[in-house]
């Protein structure tokens, strides 16, 4: 299984390693791992670009210092701090119908078993009013992990974001942004993986992912140049 680690040197070419390994996925039947720092940004979904106070959102986003982008999913606004860890497992498949529940029970069994070399008892679920709500989220003082799943031709690709010790940073951009966009939010439902217990370097927090997606598998480790950017192709 191939590994990649490490994030490019800006938003647009970090999208774009990830759509490479996705088509690499789809070209070799292997499955990949990425899991990374994303930078400084506040992803909004589509849900929330059909609301009034959209741009007003992505103003007060910008104004905090966080780049603003627009995910071609569905699903509410997410805050990366540059210290939050995003995970992207690519695996083939042949039938694009089926395996999505039990793609999401893997995946959040993997995850809990990473929280749990890391000191942390994480449970299924979230709290109320959580940031981007969702059906399968991990939690454990606040939630600590939320997980979305794309599905492609050839290829599914789970997704997920880990809080590693920037709860604080990441209510405190998220608090305006839901209010702007009109959606219930309560800042004290984020978690991480520091506010349960555990360590708050996510170097540490990557490790444990990758050693646990990776069982069973042999991995071939790769870092994206951090100089990086589209001319790189």
């Amino acid at each position: 299984m191939r590994v990649l680690r490490g994030r490019a040197a800006d938003h647009e070419s970090d999208h774009e390693r990830t759509r490479r390994l996705t088509e690499a996925v789809a070209e070799s039947e292997e499955p990949a791992l990425r899991v990374w720092q994303p930078h400084r940004q506040v992803a909004f979904g589509r849900r929330d670009a059909r609301e009034d106070g959209y741009e007003r959102a992505r103003r007060i986003a910008r104004e905090r210092g966080y780049a603003v982008l627009e995910r071609a999913v569905g699903g509410r606004a997410v805050a990366y701090t540059g210290q939050t860890v995003a995970v992207a497992f690519a695996r083939p498949i042949t039938d694009e119908r089926t395996g999505i529940r039990q793609r999401y029970a893997a995946a959040s069994d993997r995850f809990r078993e990473a929280l749990d070399t890391l000191g942390v008892d994480a449970s299924e679920g979230e709290p109320p009013e959580s940031f981007c709500p969702g059906s399968h989220s991990l939690q454990a003082a606040g939630k600590v992990v939320g997980i979305a799943q794309r599905v492609r031709q050839r290829v599914a690709v789970v997704a997920a974001i880990v809080l590693v010790a920037d709860h604080r940073e990441v209510a405190d951009v998220l608090a305006p942004v839901y209010d702007a966009l009109d959606v219930a939010f309560d800042p004290d439902s984020v978690g991480s993986v520091a506010r349960a217990g555990g360590p708050s370097e996510p170097a540490t927090v990557i490790d444990a992912v990758v050693e646990t997606f990776a069982d069973g598998h042999d991995t071939t480790v790769e870092r994206v140049d951090p100089a990086s950017g589209l001319r790189d192709t």
